[in-house]
């Protein structure tokens, strides 16, 4: 009997646990501005609970973390939203127009990347960290309950490596609550006698758990990225700009880096990514070519290969765009922009058409590449917001009545395309799951649009309950119960972008030379590639110089730490068991963390604390020697585990 897979308990489950991760990540994204990909706690839950059901599959628990990974993913919506209350259009958030938003392109965030499914997911060797931890979690449980057979014993094998990896960075990250420990270590210096940098360090074993999934190259690309901007860039630009008198070294340093030296990366992620676009068209192409051929001829056999039908692909767009130009309008009509209204929809409309296809393709790559979690999404919604911007302000010309409306505009359109990004940026990495536990992509698609409609259902009234309870950073915040609002600084970001575009304040040289990095990156990609030896990718090198450098070092000591791994076992009985035991044991590294990610989110909101474990003061003298001991610690033991599980003695 074929194995249960959509279900409405599974949908129903999902949904459930969209619920809580969702709440958790909209609030983490506006404290810190990062937010955790679900779809591996997700798993985890979901095997818990199903497990207890007898008919349960293997198949059912990846539905039921493919609607929950949606909705929390969605989330990340509020890097972009909570801009319309910074700007003091909205003083809440009303939930039609919010949900709209989220719904309408969250859903084309799904349908836009079907097409791109066989050329990034089917033939692609993006290695797809997440969604393949994912499927190694899934695997581990189903081989755990019986449904499949393990007569080698690797099933308990990687049930104990995943939970050692769970336990690890767990732990870790509890240790850090405390403040016992610290999570990073920063610093900034001297370079001669004007120029300045620093360093920010997080001890995240769920970011080394990530850099030993996407691999040696990849890691190699974004310590690249790193040196071009902390090495390079930072000192050139604070030396040819000097504090001002009174002004810290450390606040000095950072504003340079985020005012500047992001958009040196911004540029670059945005040329390479159309590099990226540019060298999958065929692929792209010929995806959906294949998709529309397999539905004439009725649809491929095996489900493991059947998309959505492409008759309700273009109805559900067309509709998807009906609702994100009735919101456009509608928005436009009841400001000082009315008598332009239907003009700026119709600039609107295409760009979430267009502008939503094409950052479908960059997200999906970008998560392939590097992970959802560490994919940077912001950095799609600066040129998201810089481009949307500048074609209203082509429309109707800025002056001081009409900026305010056109401002709140742009952040309003930018928010149903950056509802596609977030979606996107996660949806083929479900499918990558999919693919690799045998899973029905059609099946999963219409789970994903469930976990959109779920997650949508949510934002609004946490949005609402955090801005009444806290504020935001930047707002007018009248009534507030909090005195310290939500930082949320990518909203901050994005609404002065769209204040400097409109405003013409907007600096384009930095973007420029991010571009004129991103080709010559491109070129020394492709001269390594013709001399065999490792690649660049220039999107990774990008990424490098545009998060800073607490997300990414972690990665590249992981990646580093793989290649070693790699060559290690290649003398070992059993290369490719030992290689799928370093997986299991990346994907507990980031299963661990991001569990305790939602339980210390939910711990901060409930108890009203912003440490509600520490035990001792911030600043505490020794915690970042105890931080970096706990995490060399901690990766001793584990490589040291598997190492001698790979050995003939092991």
């Amino acid at each position: 009997m074929k194995p249960k897979e959509l279900t409405v308990r599974g949908l129903v489950l999902g949904a459930l646990i969209t619920t809580v991760f969702t709440a958790a990540n909209v609030y983490l994204g506006l404290k810190v501005g990062l937010t955790f990909a679900s779809s591996i706690p997700a798993a985890v839950i979901s095997m818990a609970l199903l497990s207890r059901v007898r008919d349960s599959s293997i198949l059912e628990n990846n539905i039921v973390q493919t609607v929950a990974s949606a909705g929390g993913t969605l989330s990340a919506i509020i890097f972009v939203l909570p801009g319309l209350v910074i700007v003091g259009w909205w003083t809440g958030f009303p939930f039609w127009p919010s949900f709209l938003i989220c719904v309408s392109g969250g859903v084309l965030g799904v349908l836009f990347t079907i097409p791109l499914r066989r050329a990034l997911v089917t033939t692609s060797d993006l290695p797809y960290p997440e969604g393949v931890a994912a499927a190694e979690v899934l695997k581990v449980g189903s081989g755990n309950r019986g449904e499949t057979a393990d007569p080698s014993g690797e099933a308990r094998e990687g049930l104990i490596a995943v939970t050692l990896g769970s336990a690890a960075s767990a732990g870790l990250a509890i240790v850090t609550a405390t403040r016992v420990a610290a999570a990073e270590v920063a610093g900034f210096f001297r370079v001669g006698a004007l120029a300045s940098s620093g360093y920010n360090v997080a001890w995240s074993l769920a970011l080394l758990g990530a850099g030993h999934l996407v691999g040696l190259s990849v890691g190699l690309a974004m310590l690249l990225g790193l040196v071009i901007a902390w090495a390079i860039a930072v000192p050139l630009l604070t030396a040819s700009q000097p504090a001002a008198e009174g002004v810290a070294l450390a606040a000095h340093t950072l504003t340079i880096w985020r005012t500047q030296v992001r958009f040196i990366g911004a540029g670059a992620i945005a040329v390479a990514a159309i590099y990226t676009l540019a060298t999958l068209a065929r692929p792209v192409v010929g995806g959906l070519v294949a998709t529309l051929a397999a539905s004439r001829r009725g649809g491929p056999t095996d489900d493991r290969e059947r998309d959505l039908a492409p008759t309700w692909i273009v109805a559900l767009t067309v509709a998807c765009l009906l609702v994100a130009g009735g919101l456009a309008f509608t928005f436009a009509r009841a400001t000082v922009l009315a008598p332009s209204a239907l003009g700026l929809t119709l600039v609107a409309v295409p760009f979430v058409l267009v502008g939503g296809f094409l950052i479908a393709g960059i997200c999906g790559y970008m998560a392939g590449l590097i992970g959802a979690s560490n994919s940077p999404i912001s950095g799609v919604g600066i040129l998201s917001i810089v481009v949307c911007a500048s074609a209203l302000a082509a429309v109707v010309t800025p002056t001081a009545e009409t900026r305010p409306a056109l401002v709140a505009l742009a952040l309003f359109v930018t928010a149903i395309v950056f509802a596609c990004a977030t979606i996107s940026n996660d949806n083929l990495q479900d499918l990558k799951t999919g693919q690799l536990v045998g899973a029905s992509p059609m099946r999963q698609q219409v789970a994903l649009i469930v976990g959109v409609a779920a997650g949508a259902a949510v934002i609004p009234s946490v949005l609402n309950l955090l801005a009444r309870a806290y504020g935001f950073a930047g707002a007018a915040n009248v009534g507030v119960l909090a005195p310290n609002p939500l930082p949320a600084p990518q909203a901050t970001l994005i609404s002065a972008l769209a204040h400097g575009v409109i405003g013409g304040s907007l600096e384009w040289r930095m973007i420029a030379v991010g571009a004129g990095v991103g080709v010559a990156l491109i070129g020394l990609d492709a001269a390594m590639g013709a001399l065999r030896w490792v690649r660049v990718p220039p999107l990774a090198v990008g990424i490098g110089i545009y998060l800073p450098m607490s997300a990414t070092f972690a990665v590249v000591v992981g990646a580093v730490l793989s290649e070693l791994y790699a060559r290690r076992i290649r003398t070992a009985p059993d290369p490719a068991r030992a290689g799928r035991l370093g997986t299991l044991v990346a994907s507990g590294l980031i299963v661990g963390e991001s569990l305790w990610g939602v339980l210390n989110a939910g711990l901060i909101v409930g108890l009203s604390s912003e440490a509600p474990l520490a035990l001792v003061s911030e600043g505490f003298a020794a915690a970042p020697w105890l931080g970096l001991a706990g995490f060399v610690a901690s990766v001793v033991a584990l490589y040291g585990w598997m190492l001698r599980r790979a050995s003939p003695t092991g």
